[in-house]
């Protein structure tokens, strides 16, 4: 699914029209980045949890030369579903 179809789904079934849903995602997304970005948790009760994390340093190699480098520490985001949200997947 894609984000067309992700808002044409928000529309049929909250009743909205589609640029009334596209902004609400719009809105939600972005609120969810600027959360994260700044170190604080997103926690959706049965959903999951939107977090930041640190990926430690670690040595790589390219695969074509064999020449290990170093990879440094970097912060990525995470998403760890919720128990509901995991039961309906199963």
């Amino acid at each position: 699914m894609n984000k067309a179809e992700l808002v044409s789904a928000i529309a049929t079934k909250a009743k909205l029209s589609k640029v009334v849903a596209e902004s609400c995602l719009d809105c939600t997304l972005a609120v969810i980045q600027k959360a994260v970005a700044q170190g604080d948790d997103v926690k959706i009760v049965g959903f999951g949890t939107f977090c930041r994390t640190e990926r430690k340093p670690k040595t790589g190699r390219n695969p074509k030369t064999g020449q290990t480098y170093k990879i440094p520490t970097t912060t990525v985001p995470r998403f760890k579903p919720g128990k509901e949200f995991k039961d309906v997947v199963k």
